[in-house]
């Protein structure tokens, strides 16, 4: 069998690291193991910063001008130019991905059109409810019409979770299909607790309770300030971003680790007791995924990929409205049942956790 050539625009790509990039590497790991050729076109770092890689894992990558806006997102934009038509014209395509195309996907979008290419759209961030986190005067009806208008371009659109598969068809986007993500359940399981980093991170014993990601308006970090207040875990924030000054500040008792990676970021997820997760703009939300494959009850609001993700009162608890008030009562609530996991190895957590959460 011949392989398919697949060029991906990609809105976010290495050095950033988000769920857009993540989920790009994860597809060229799988063109390269099934025999595919790919090429990326994405963002270079801004101006004044290190210049990014323009080869990952022997695959070419194509970049484009970036600018900040920082009423927009935390994450350099790329700017479409005749370069990367050339580009593309070049590799000649099977089939054009688009990563959660905004500015840049729209410009590889009519590229592949021009060049009577299939594209197939992932529609990966939610920015008609980032708009609101950043309180940007683009509304989001002015969001979704940009997106109405770039998805029916598309020749496919793919969703991550049921929620946001719901959402786009509401809005009258055509042939929307589901596109699920695994985890990698051998990095990601109870195994990797690691005791040495839970006696550093709560010295006192008491239980750790972690949340992971960018900290960034949209995530809407500062819900867990009244946790953190408490005094009765110890709260663990694994991320960094423009927010983490504020953050820091706001929780003086919690502790921030920075981003993780690898292996470490898999240690950290199997040394807590309970992982939190604050924002409800998550169309997949790949934290909540990697922290039930090690084996930890998950809070989180009900909207958005979480739905799809956790069973209520059976692998987590997920609410709807006063996020911040409720959250030390369940937090208080889970965290004897997350005891009982500690060691098991990960076939158990699922049915442990099962057994105490009726």
């Amino acid at each position: 069998m011949c392989g398919v050539r697949v060029a991906i625009v990609a809105e976010s790509f290495l050095p950033q690291v988000n769920g857009v990039s993540n989920s790009v590497v994860k597809v060229l790991e799988h063109l390269r193991r099934t025999g595919h050729e790919a090429l990326v076109i994405a963002p270079d770092t801004p101006p004044g910063e290190d210049r990014a890689e323009r080869l990952h894992d022997g695959v070419r990558v194509h970049r484009v001008p970036s600018r900040m806006f920082p009423k927009v997102t935390t994450l350099p934009l790329g700017v479409p130019t005749f370069r990367m038509l050339r580009a593309l014209r070049g590799f000649d395509p099977d089939v054009v991905h688009l990563a959660s195309p905004a500015l840049l996907g729209y410009g590889g979008l009519h590229a592949a059109r021009r060049l009577g290419v299939p594209t197939v759209a992932v529609y990966q961030t939610d920015v008609p409810g980032f708009a609101s986190s950043y309180g940007i005067p683009m509304t989001a009806r002015a969001a979704w019409a940009w997106f109405r208008h770039l998805h029916r371009l598309a020749d496919r659109t793919l969703a991550p979770s049921t929620a946001t598969m719901e959402s786009l068809i509401a809005q009258g986007i055509p042939r929307v299909h589901r596109w699920a993500r695994g985890v990698d359940v051998q990095r990601f399981a109870p195994s990797a607790r690691n005791e040495v980093l839970r006696r550093r991170w709560s010295p006192d014993g008491k239980p750790i309770v972690g949340f992971v990601g960018r900290l960034a308006p949209e995530k809407h970090v500062d819900r867990l300030t009244g946790l953190a207040a408490s005094g009765a875990v110890r709260l663990v924030i694994v991320g960094d971003g423009i927010d983490r000054a504020r953050l820091q500040s706001a929780m003086p008792t919690a502790v921030f680790t920075g981003a993780r990676y690898g292996k470490e970021l898999a240690e950290a997820y199997a040394s807590m007791d309970v992982f939190v997760h604050s924002g409800e703009h998550e169309t997949f939300c790949q934290v909540v995924q990697e922290a039930l494959a090690s084996g930890l009850p998950v809070i989180a609001p009900d909207a958005g990929g979480p739905r799809d993700l956790i069973t209520p009162h059976r692998t987590g608890l997920l609410f709807v409205g006063e996020f911040e008030h409720r959250l030390p009562d369940a937090v208080a609530h889970l965290v004897p049942i997350a005891a009982l996991r500690a060691g098991r190895p990960a076939q158990c957590a699922g049915p442990q956790l099962a057994g105490g959460l009726r």
